[in-house]
């Protein structure tokens, strides 16, 4: 029964003995009562012979009055009343808790959750627990009143932007939160950057008004400047600090208040009324002020809403009704052109109901949401993975947002990305990590599938290849595609972009009879996380694990030891260099070789050449001379494509793929009966000789610092950093704090955790992304070499 947020209940389980072999003649029963609190009362009533007996257990609950809601009661609803949205923010700005508080007053949950104690419903995992952070995204499914609402937790923090990344390809909208004493702050603009990537329409939530320095003037200057976006304020604060008691709505001109009569004041029962003389001229004041500026600024946003004004309430704009206004907020939302914000204090149980009636005013339905590939299919099944768990009695567990069609369990699904059938045993709701079995899902929704045992992350689901195929007929048709486009590509859903590893380690099994679970468990994780590679080294044959920094490589080491019950030894974390060339170089190389009775010969003369690399992006470039180009067969020009690309992948001086190298072939020369293996073994051979020849450069990562610290702590952070080779780009200013922007290499950066709260005493918190790739000094690569090479 440990089954977190379980319903109160009380009932009989009766029990049928039967005696092996006859009739049933043992009949008892149990009556089982259950607490919140989690005590169980147990009466017994059992008659008994002393003939060996089976069981069979048959249930009838019957729930108490004051039960919380059960997803079976959600009635599958019309898909303008779905809502698929994900909270995203910095690192404790208070997501999980604002989702905690959701389901608790949407009737989902019994007791109000709190991190810090670990016992919220969306941060489930162990490590969750230790450490009060969300590490990956969690889905919950509940009703707002006649909506359904399909919620995504996500992380804040970098490690885990994968979580972000793939949870924003599927939603239809977001809900920002902010910590109103911050405003926006280093992870904010990387998962804003990530919203604005899939066109996902936005909230904002000013959360923790309770907070001494919470300033909403200044959080809104802070979306506008640095999110370049345009706030749309719909509601003022009433107090500030602790005397934060509620909002007053600028749509309706209704004043909001949570009157806490005790600590333990859940905030489910607040005050609504509407604004009179009563609450004080500086009050007054300050809504008509707001409203007036709201009203204009949605005008300037809305054309229609514009000449309602000027047409209807030329005289007294004031007047406009709350529901126009409502709809207009709502087109200037769904249209990216401005961004709804909210106040409130989630910890302190106020503003929550509030931002439940925005999410479903003013957010997308999943049918106002034009995905251009789904129309091909029609009323066809077309559905996206975007998510993997394994359970251990289930097996993969498969997240899908169902674009079109209806989804049932017992059916066979086609995978256009593996080419595969698959059979789809169960179908669920997600609810953190409890789920319950349906016997459909239709289109909008967000499903948990069990049974597809090859589909990963990015993968299209659809009904079947037949479907498939009258899907790229009909695009074929309607684009006049060329046929291969329209029968592949142009079905497919687009993916997760998945960001390159930064850090890597080595990880080793306590003994070699472990190596294949460890193979297993790595294997599992990595289905579920795209962001972890493994790799064998070819050189030691060892096992590297490759992560997005020291953190997820923490994580993976500590799940491998709890879930698969296996004490793997991490070796030292390292960097992911990157290398490039000096200057340009030109080689020819011959191969001439007999395999067999079969001679095989090419020659090839090539040039390599530096590009800038912040200009490309880090890319490589591969081009053939025009004479060259024009004489060469395709499956020899695909031969000297491989071994140019194969040579991208391991740079002369230590074997780190290469960046910012452009390749003119311009020369090849193939004798007949030569394989296009041997081919490209020649092109590899003279690309590594026009290497070497061009000297080679080591790039290390550079990630992009911010420290939020104490003036009185900033010099010695300072000169910590210059010890570091970090360049201070700027320093500003945030209340009684000061935000240090620096650029840091990745390399400096080990165990900076540590020494950041050593030195400051606490008092001090940062965040890392990567920011680019940039050439070592002469000294420094020098250095890192002798290092490889075991000479310092």
């Amino acid at each position: 029964m440990g089954v977190r947020g379980c319903r109160a209940f009380s009932g009989v389980v009766w029990v049928r003995y039967t005696m092996r072999g006859y009739v049933p003649a043992v009949i008892g029963f149990l009556n089982i009562t259950f607490r919140p609190q989690g005590r169980y009362l147990l009466t017994a009533g059992l008659r008994c012979c002393g003939s060996p007996v089976r069981c069979h257990v048959y249930r009838h609950y019957s729930f108490l009055p004051d039960d919380v809601k059960s997803l079976k009661a959600v009635v599958s609803p019309h898909i303008s009343k779905i809502r698929n949205i994900g909270i995203m923010a910095h690192i404790d700005a208070g997501k999980t808790t604002t989702t905690e508080r959701m389901l608790y007053y949407s009737g989902y949950t019994r007791a109000l959750g709190d991190v810090d104690d670990g016992d919220t419903v969306t941060d489930f995992m162990a490590q969750e627990r230790e450490r009060g952070i969300t590490i990956q995204s969690a889905a919950v499914t509940f009703d707002w009143k006649t909506h359904r609402i399909n919620l995504i937790d996500t992380p804040g923090h970098v490690d885990f932007t994968l979580e972000v990344e793939r949870a924003l390809r599927v939603l239809d909208g977001a809900v920002a939160v902010f910590d109103a004493s911050a405003g926006v702050e280093a992870q904010t603009v990387t998962v804003w950057r990530q919203a604005e990537k899939h066109h996902v329409p936005c909230v904002c939530f000013l959360n923790k008004m309770d907070k001494p320095a919470a300033n909403l003037s200044f959080s809104i200057e802070s979306i506008r400047h640095k999110l370049k976006a345009n706030p749309v304020l719909l509601q003022v604060p009433v107090g500030s600090g602790r005397n934060f008691s509620g909002v007053v709505d600028l749509l309706t001109n209704h004043k909001l208040t949570w009157k806490q009569t005790s600590t333990s004041d859940d905030g489910q029962v607040f005050e609504r009324r509407t604004l009179d003389q009563s609450d004080g001229p500086d009050l007054l004041q300050e809504v008509s002020e707001a409203r007036a500026a709201l009203i204009e600024q949605v005008a300037d946003l809305d054309d229609e809403f514009a000449e309602l004004l000027l047409t209807d309430f030329s005289d007294n704009f004031d007047a406009v009704s709350s529901s126009k206004l409502r709809e207009a907020v709502r087109r200037v939302t769904l249209a990216r052109k401005g961004v709804p914000v909210l106040c409130g204090s989630s910890l302190r149980n106020k503003g929550v109901q509030p931002l439940l009636d925005a999410i479903t005013a003013y957010l997308p339905a999943p049918d106002e949401r034009h995905h251009d590939l789904v129309r091909w299919y029609n009323d066809d099944l077309c559905a996206l993975a975007f998510k993997v768990l394994h359970d251990k009695q289930r097996g993969p567990l498969v997240f899908l947002r169902i674009y079109s069609g209806t989804l049932k369990p017992q059916t066979a699904v086609h995978n256009i990305n593996r080419n595969s059938t698959e059979r789809m045993s169960r179908l669920l709701v997600p609810f953190a990590d409890q789920h319950v079995e349906i016997p459909s899902m239709t289109a909008g929704n967000i499903a948990l599938t069990v049974g597809l045992k090859q589909t990963v992350t990015g993968d299209t689901i659809v009904s079947s290849k037949a479907s498939a195929a009258a899907a790229a007929r009909r695009a074929h048709n309607a684009l006049g595609a060329g046929r291969r486009q329209a029968e592949h590509a142009s079905v497919v859903l687009s993916g997760v972009e998945v960001p390159d590893p930064v850090f890597f380690c080595t990880i080793e099994p306590p003994t070699m009879a472990k190596q294949a679970d460890l193979e297993n468990a790595l294997s599992c994780l990595q289905r579920e996380d795209p962001s972890l590679k493994v790799r064998v080294d070819p050189d030691s044959g060892q096992t590297v694990l490759c992560g997005m920094g020291e953190l997820h490589i923490e994580i993976v080491h500590d799940r491998i030891r709890r879930e698969y019950g296996i004490e793997t030894q991490l070796g030292p974390l390292q960097v992911a260099y990157r290398e490039s060339i000096v200057h340009a170089a030109s080689a020819a190389d011959t191969l001439d070789r007999a395999v067999g009775e079969r001679r095989h010969v090419a020659s090839v003369e090539l040039a390599v050449a530096p590009r800038d690399i912040s200009a490309v992006g880090g890319s490589c470039e591969l081009a053939f001379t025009e004479e060259v180009g024009g004489q060469l067969s395709a499956e020899v020009k695909e031969a000297v494509e491989n071994g140019v690309n194969g040579s991208y992948l391991q740079g002369p001086l230590l074997g780190y793929p290469l960046q910012g190298v452009a390749t003119l072939i311009q020369r090849v020369s193939v004798e007949p009966g030569t394989s296009p293996a041997m081919v490209s073994a020649c092109v590899s051979r003279c690309m590594l000789k026009a290497l070497r020849l061009a000297g080679g450069r080591v790039l290390e990562p550079v990630m992009a610092l911010e420290v939020t610290v104490g003036e009185q702590r900033l010099s010695t952070v300072l000169g910590d950093l210059a010890q570091r080779r970090g360049t201070v780009r700027d320093i500003q200013s945030r209340h009684d704090d000061k935000v240090l922007l620096a650029t840091v290499p990745l390399a400096e950066m080990m165990g900076y955790s540590t020494a950041l709260r050593t030195i400051t005493s606490g008092n001090a918190t940062f965040s890392l992304e990567l920011d680019t790739y940039e050439a070592m000094n002469p000294q420094d690569q020098s250095n890192l070499l002798k290092k490889v090479a075991g000479l310092l």
